[in-house]
């Protein structure tokens, strides 16, 4: 984990990079209950994303699950080389293995994220269930 980020309760991670954008991924929670990743769809550059809308697909040996974009904007930037690559999500999901990045419509949004903490007390809660 790492602290300059915020967390969504879908397991995503969200990198401000300046002002008004983010970076997007997820984190090594979501990787480790996908299993090794064989696929991924990200979104297309400039379309239009709302916050809890779905924006790409990871796929792994074990199951599907949706990436849903945890801010409203649109898609600037996406990680081309996860189509040829998508084990950088096991091997390096903060870093190599992130999906999009995204200008952000409603800064404000960015309130509604966890940071480090409390997404991690939010995982060990979700550990504790899964074991009762």
């Amino acid at each position: 984990m790492t602290e300059d980020r915020l967390y969504s309760k879908e397991h995503e991670w969200i990198l401000p990079l300046g002002e008004d954008a983010v970076r997007v991924g997820i984190t090594d929670y979501a990787v480790k209950q996908l299993g090794d990743v064989v696929y991924v769809e990200v979104p297309e550059v400039d379309a239009e994303v709302s916050i809890g809308s779905e924006m790409g697909t990871v796929e792994s040996i074990k199951s599907a699950s949706e990436i849903f974009a945890p801010v409203t904007g649109i898609i600037l930037a996406v990680n081309e080389e996860l189509e040829d690559a998508p084990e950088l999500v096991n091997a390096s999901p903060f870093e190599e293995g992130w999906f999009a990045e995204i200008q952000l419509e409603n800064p404000i949004e960015l309130e509604g994220l966890l940071n480090e903490e409390n997404y991690q007390a939010y995982v060990a809660e979700l550990a504790v269930e899964e074991e009762a």
